[in-house]
C-alpha cells in the first residue's frame, strides 16, 4: 500500500520538511502503513509565475540549487506552484523563473498549472516536467472534471468541494491520477475562491515587479501597490477545519479513500506557521499512539538546527 503525500513548502520550511523526511526513512516506525512523500511543492521567493499564495522575499539561485540536490537526491520531487491565473506573455520571459526551471530541469521535478499560456509555454520549453492540473481551476462540473482526468496530466487536483461526496468520488476514473487536498482551511462552497485565486495572482506580480526595482528586504503590499482581499478563514488550524464538510481525516484517507483507489493527497500549509505544520503532519502521517515520542523526536531535531543523521 502506498499513501503518498505532497506536503509544502520546499523553500521557506526546506530545513523543516528535510528532518521531517528523514525521520520518515530512519524511524517509520512511527507513522502510519504505507506513508511515504511523493513531493515536497511550492516556490522559491520572487517567482513571478507562482499562484495560490503569495511569497514574498529574495533567493538566490545558489540556495535553489542547494535544495533541488538535496531533495532530489533522497528521491523526493520539487513541484512548482505555477499557478498563477494572471500571467501575460510579458511574464514568460521571466529571468528568475527560467533560471530555476534550467536548474531542476532533470526529469525527476513537477510544475502544478493553471493559465493555458503558461502551461503551453511550460509544455513546449521544458518538455521533461511533469505537469499537474491545479485545484485553482476550481472545477465543480463532473462532466468537465472527467475531460479534465483525460488530458496529459501527471496528477489532476481534486476541487476539495468534491471532498466526502462519495458517490461522485466513485465515478472518477484513473484514481490513481486524482489527488485529493485534505485539510483545506477555506469555507466550503465559498463563492470568492476564484476571485481570491485571481488577486493573489495579481498580488505576486505586484511583489515581483517590486522587488525588481528596489530589492527591498522589508516592504508590505501596500508598498508594491499591489491589491489585497481579506479572508477571515485563512489562519484556520488543523484543530479549527476538523467540522468543514471538506476535511478529509486520516481514517477517512485509510478506511475509505484508499480502498476506492485514490493514493494521492495533499496537505495545505505554505503560509502556516511551523507549530500548525508539525500538528498537521502529525495528525495525518503519525500513528495514533506514536505521536507524542515523534512530536518530541521532531522538535528535538528541530532545535538541534536540522541534524540530518537520525537514528531508529
Amino acid at each position: 500500500m502506498q499513501v503518498k503525500f505532497h506536503l509544502p513548502d520546499f523553500a521557506n520550511q526546506f530545513k523543516f520538511n528535510f528532518v521531517f523526511a528523514t525521520l520518515l526513512k530512519n524511524c517509520p516506525q512511527y507513522f502510519r502503513e504505507g506513508v511515504e512523500i511523493a513531493s515536497f511543492y511550492g516556490t522559491f521567493p520572487q517567482s513571478i509565475w507562482n499562484g495560490g499564495r503569495t511569497t514574498t522575499g529574495i533567493c538566490d539561485l545558489k540556495f535553489a540549487k542547494l535544495v533541488i540536490n538535496t531533495l532530489n537526491r533522497d528521491g523526493i520531487p520539487l513541484r512548482f506552484t505555477f499557478t498563477n491565473p494572471m500571467i501575460k506573455e510579458k511574464h514568460l520571459s521571466d529571468k528568475f523563473c527560467n533560471d530555476i526551471m534550467k536548474l531542476a530541469d532533470n526529469g525527476m521535478n513537477e510544475v502544478i498549472v493553471n493559465s493555458p499560456l503558461l502551461e503551453e509555454y511550460i509544455r513546449t520549453t521544458y518538455p521533461n516536467y511533469k505537469l499537474t492540473s491545479s485545484t485553482c481551476k476550481r472545477i465543480t462540473d463532473f462532466d468537465k472534471l472527467s475531460e479534465e482526468m483525460q488530458k496529459d496530466y501527471s496528477i489532476v487536483v481534486l476541487d476539495y468541494d468534491f471532498n466526502n461526496k462519495f458517490d461522485i468520488l466513485e465515478k472518477i476514473p484513473n484514481k490513481e491520477r486524482m489527488e485529493i487536498l485534505v485539510n483545506a482551511c477555506c469555507e466550503p462552497g465559498c463563492q470568492r475562491r476564484k476571485e481570491h485565486y485571481n488577486v493573489l495572482g495579481r498580488q505576486q506580480i505586484a511583489v515581483c515587479e517590486y522587488l525588481a526595482k528596489t530589492k527591498s528586504k522589508s516592504f508590505t503590499l501596500k508598498d508594491c501597490n499591489a491589491p489585497d482581499m481579506y479572508c477571515k478563514y485563512a489562519d484556520r488550524s488543523i484543530f479549527d477545519i476538523k467540522g468543514l464538510s471538506t476535511h478529509v481525516s486520516p481514517d477517512d484517507i485509510w478506511e475509505k479513500y484508499v480502498p476506492m483507489g485514490f493514493s494521492q493527497f495533499k496537505i495545505e500549509g505554505r503560509t502556516a506557521s511551523r507549530l500548525n505544520l508539525i500538528e498537521t503532519y502529525l495528525y495525518y502521517m503519525a500513528k495514533p499512539e506514536c505521536k507524542e515520542e515523534l512530536r518530541c523526536k521532531l522538535l528535538y531535531h528541530l532545535e538541534q538546527n536540522g541534524v540530518v543523521r537520525i537514528e531508529g
